[in-house]
């Protein structure tokens, strides 16, 4: 892929934008949750809705423990597995994008900034997401979950990504200039433990006091600029 260009001098612009996936870029958390729940209900146990919700953002493997916890009598492996194999599928059979996702990769893209893609999910998912955004290319740096680093809300999926891009654009990145976009509790933990400004975009579950840098109720007209402007602020 070519490096990707220089953002234009003089707008306010983060030096580079991280973004988590499910929940936040497209929407498929009804996809897990009704995975979840067929899964566990078809070992015996009980999970609700609820206990769904309560487990956004969390890594697939350590969910996939708390599956087998549930009465999930199958590995770990084959429990992600199989919830990631119904998840591709219906993210393949229909892409829900977040309001203003989109827009606003597009326009990050057209202004240089560096992109990356962040998530818990793994490989196979994270290839479809990117399709629907435009191939590969749209985002410099995919992070996944199958990488071998600590899962969320570690701060290693947000430090890879951020030390990733750097090597991608050759150059050095201020990190104190990057933005993080999440809509987890977990994403928020992770991406601010790494020391990225993050903005929280709730979807099931509330962000207010999750400890975002800012909340936002949805990415619907949000701009490069009004990125820029709210990492910006911290240091002026």
């Amino acid at each position: 892929m070519p490096t990707p260009p220089a953002p234009r001098p003089g707008a306010p612009l983060p030096t580079a934008v991280l973004f988590d996936m499910d929940g936040t870029l497209v929407d498929t958390e009804p996809y897990w949750i009704e995975a979840e729940i067929a899964l566990v209900r078809a070992h015996g146990g009980t999970w609700t809705e609820a206990d769904a919700l309560a487990m956004v953002g969390t890594g697939l493997e350590d969910a996939a423990e708390v599956y087998r916890r549930a009465g999930v009598d199958l590995t770990v492996r084959e429990i992600v597995e199989h919830l990631l194999g119904r998840v591709v599928a219906r993210t393949r059979q229909r892409t829900v994008h977040r309001d203003g996702a989109p827009e606003l990769v597009a326009a990050l893209r057209e202004r240089g900034v560096p992109l990356a893609l962040v998530t818990s999910s793994e490989a196979p998912l994270a290839e479809v997401v990117v399709e629907a955004y435009g191939g590969p290319g749209t985002f410099d740096v995919v992070v996944t979950g199958d990488l071998g680093h600590p899962a969320k809300p570690a701060p290693d999926p947000y430090l890879l990504g951020a030390a990733r891009l750097a090597e991608r654009v050759g150059r050095p990145l201020d990190p104190r200039g990057m933005v993080a976009v999440e809509d987890s509790r977990t994403g928020v933990r992770s991406a601010t433990a790494a020391g990225i400004y993050t903005v929280g975009v709730p979807h099931l579950v509330p962000l207010h006091d999750s400890g975002a840098d800012t909340v936002l109720p949805t990415l619907a007209g949000v701009t490069p600029e009004d990125l820029g402007r709210l990492v910006a602020g911290v240091h002026a």
